[in-house]
């Protein structure tokens, strides 16, 4: 007899003890009473009558067994978690738009998590988080308490068959998606040329420098698109950690512009600056939503493409970004604790609690994904067609261009 059914079962505590005492009483009925299993079978008849018996049975210590749910992996889960530390790092330098959304986040999703672990941000900064997510892949710890929270760029850098990119992106564990976001590209001060919109941007007569973390990095992307599609004069300069870091560089005059400036972190961060005018929004993401917050001259650009094949490409560089702020656990990380962290992340993201610090800090209400639809999400990317991928690559990627760092 299972260990599920038995009386020392009951007895541990792993099984409910009315429930194994009933289906233990039913399972020894003596042959002859119509419930039980027990007794020589004498002709067909009797033994069509105990087989309907058996199944009968078998249903009602079901539904005695679900009246008694089972705690073991729930009590397990929350054993783990108490009085542990559960750390979010973050592939971006403290300041940006991943930052801030993720301390937003941590600040309460411990109280969700059973055991109810303390939770830090830790940032983590390089190769437009490049850097973090082979780290979390291959060297982080599996066991529930480490998460990543990096671009979601980085997840298709092996659709393109890269070499730098030292994971699978099926295997690791998706907890869920903070915000769903749309993102622009900006100017300081109109680039010294009156840039305004992405009309503005083509004529420019003076090449416009954008800088970024990377070349894999959206930052990067977006310009060098901007530049092999529309034939715009734009040059990418590599080696600066995340927005916050272009937009300090713009100030000093070192570049003139940024791309991967998200709404949340327009609202949050630079609100000032776009408020002032300083900040000139030239671009707009979005597929298929215009976020008026971007001004009047934030044009967008799929709206520009004319080709099915640039709309094609467009599509698959731009759409994943619907995924801003993803949530990942190693592989290999214990299906218990990602059940139970799916759960807790899913309940933080309905706690008046974060929506309203949302709303205090950055002005944005967070549009979340679970865990399962953002796993759904890149299993379908890495289903385009080879030919599309490689011809994507190409016309948004170029080579590293690093920064000429003062000495």
């Amino acid at each position: 007899m299972s260990e599920r059914f038995s009386i020392e079962g009951a007895l541990s505590g792993d099984v409910p003890f009315i429930a194994t005492m009933f289906v233990l009483l039913m399972l020894k009925c003596p042959a002859g009473t119509g419930y039980g299993f027990a007794g020589e079978r004498r002709n067909r008849r009797e033994k069509d009558m105990k087989s309907d018996a058996r199944k009968k049975l078998a249903a009602a210590a079901t539904m005695a067994l679900g009246f008694f749910p089972l705690n073991v992996s729930a009590d397990a889960v929350t054993n783990f978690y108490k009085g542990k530390q559960l750390s979010i790092q973050v592939g971006f330098g403290a300041g940006g738009g991943f930052d801030t959304t993720a301390r937003i986040f941590a600040q309460h999703f411990g109280k969700h998590i059973p055991g109810n672990p303390s939770v830090i941000v830790q940032n983590v900064p390089g190769g437009g988080s490049m850097k973090l997510a082979n780290k979390l892949y291959n060297a982080s710890p599996k066991d529930g308490l480490h998460l990543g929270m990096m671009s979601s760029s980085i997840y298709l850098v092996p659709l393109y068959g890269k070499r730098k990119a030292k994971f699978d992106t099926a295997r690791f564990e998706f907890i869920g998606n903070i915000h769903t976001d749309i993102m622009s590209c900006g100017v300081w001060k109109g680039a010294g040329q009156g840039i305004k919109s992405l009309h503005d941007l083509i004529k420019a007569k003076r090449p416009v420098i954008f800088g970024s973390s990377s070349p894999a990095s959206p930052m990067s992307q977006y310009p060098t698109f901007l530049k092999n599609v529309f034939g715009a004069k734009v040059k990418v300069i590599h080696g600066y950690r995340g927005t916050k870091a272009t937009t300090l560089a713009m100030k000093r005059g070192e570049i003139h512009g940024s791309c991967g400036l998200f709404e949340s972190s327009v609202r949050g961060p630079f609100r000032s600056d776009v408020k002032s005018g300083n900040l000139n929004l030239f671009m707009q993401i979005g597929l298929d939503k215009k976020v008026e917050f971007f001004g009047e001259h934030a044009t967008q650009v799929y709206k520009e493409l004319k080709s099915d094949e640039h709309r094609a490409m467009a599509r698959l560089l731009f759409e994943p970004f619907s995924v801003t702020r993803p949530l990942a656990a190693p592989p290999g990380t214990p299906k218990d604790r990602v059940a139970a962290l799916r759960i807790a992340f899913d309940e933080t993201m309905k706690d008046p609690a974060l929506i309203e610090s949302a709303k205090k800090r950055i002005g944005v209400q967070f549009q979340p994904m679970t865990g399962a639809k953002v796993e759904a999400l890149f299993a379908g990317y890495f289903k385009t067609s080879r030919d599309l991928v490689d011809k994507t690559w190409k016309i948004a990627n170029t080579p590293k261009n690093p920064r000429k760092k003062k000495k």
